[in-house]
């Protein structure tokens, strides 16, 4: 069926690859192109495509429980939970299908914190420009992006935009009497790879401390070992009150759970939240299954040996290329460049030209978000596509 035929909603500007099968870092298209794929579901196959953990871990419970909904006990969603309690500042978890989800969970977590501690006044949600949550009404306000909120009817109240990088407004908005939150990415990948100073983020926490204020932090694309660390917060020995998470915590398969303290979630009674799908069998086994590789040792010391390479691989292309490459940006495996050239036609030379999928991003940058556990010589090669990218783009910009 051509696309102009295609009863699917419009609203995907897709890209000229017809995608049959993935194998670690490689996707396969039905034309028989075989690319090196650094967007992995954007950050989500942290695993790479069809690992074998994951894959077995499928077949194994497909065969026996798919889904009960939570009116009953899931052991694996209880294992799950203390799992990644056992391994983050959290005491609790509620398990959702995506990250957005995940996102809706903490921002109404933060607000049941202060109606039920006698503050109902207090439900302003800051963000930051750049940031990206999700699509649902409350993540699309929190990031307040008119690209994506126009058209939907009024503004949800509460919610309030920072500009990255404004101490004063920041502080402003943490001493206002009626500041239920703060939200941020502690590393933006929609927003261009644009990573918060770790003094910036221990300085938020005093702030916070200080006015009663919860930190939710977004880690949706920036966490599960993207960084070098489990979680992008670490780096900088603080802890947020809540957090979102999802992508990579399946491995590709749709999971998302929203992480808090005991006395952040104080509100999260019985009937206060809830999911059909959230936490079912089968997404807790491969959860598990996924979780139990990404937060290995050996994962994440992988994880800045690559990411150390690609930095001064891509540093030297920046030096060697100043007419393309203007910027290197992000932090572990969640890697950005910022382009004189248009990133979105960069991204197509890259695919057409040397069959490198690469992501876009906000501010004109370029995302690689290979999987976690990419080898040298695949990343190596990457930075080799992107040369030859570079080169192609200086010559038909010269044109």
């Amino acid at each position: 069926m051509s696309q102009a035929a295609s009863h699917l909603m419009g609203v995907y500007n897709r890209a000229p690859v017809e995608v049959e099968r993935g194998e670690g870092a490689r996707l396969f298209a039905a034309d028989g192109t075989v690319y090196l794929d650094c967007v992995q579901g954007i950050s989500t196959n942290a695993l790479g495509h069809a690992h074998p953990v994951l894959v077995q871990a499928v077949k194994d419970q497909a065969e026996k429980l798919w889904h009960v909904s939570n009116i009953f006990r899931i052991p694996d969603q209880e294992a799950l939970a203390a799992e990644l309690c056992d391994k983050s500042f959290a005491d609790v978890v509620f398990f959702t299908n995506s990250g957005t989800e995940a996102v809706e969970c903490a921002l109404k977590t933060a607000r049941k914190y202060h109606y039920v501690n006698g503050q109902p006044e207090r439900i302003d949600i800051y963000g930051f420009d750049g940031a990206f949550h999700g699509r649902t009404y409350g993540a699309v306000n929190a990031a307040a992006n008119p690209s994506y909120t126009e058209g939907f009817g009024p503004k949800m109240q509460g919610f309030h935009q920072l500009t990255w990088g404004d101490h004063e407004a920041l502080k402003a908005a943490i001493a206002n009497p009626t500041t239920a939150a703060i939200i941020v990415e502690p590393v933006q990948g929609e927003g261009g790879c644009r990573p918060v100073p770790d003094v910036c983020l221990r300085g938020l926490r005093e702030l916070c401390d200080e006015h009663g204020v919860l930190i939710i932090f977004d880690e949706v694309q920036c966490g599960m070992g993207r960084t070098g660390k489990l979680w992008a917060h670490e780096w900088a020995g603080m802890q947020p009150d809540i957090m979102a998470i999802a992508k990579a915590l399946g491995g590709g398969f749709p999971i998302g759970a929203c992480l808090s303290t005991t006395e952040a979630a104080k509100g999260m009674t019985v009937g206060a939240h809830g999911s059909t799908f959230g936490g079912n069998p089968l997404a807790m086994a491969v959860g598990r299954a996924a979780f139990g590789e990404l937060s290995k040792p050996e994962t994440l010391a992988h994880v800045n040996e690559i990411a150390g390479y690609l930095k001064q691989q891509l540093h030297g292309l920046k030096e060697r290329f100043p007419d393309v490459i203007l910027d290197v940006r992000g932090k572990g495996l969640l890697t950005g460049l910022k382009l004189v050239p248009n990133n979105r036609e960069f991204m197509a030379w890259a695919r057409d030209g040397q069959h490198l999928l690469i992501a876009g991003g906000g501010d004109n940058c370029v995302r690689l978000l290979p999987p976690l556990n990419i080898t040298l010589e695949e990343a190596r090669e990457a930075v080799e596509k992107l040369e030859r990218t570079c080169e192609a783009a200086r010559g038909r910009m010269a044109a």
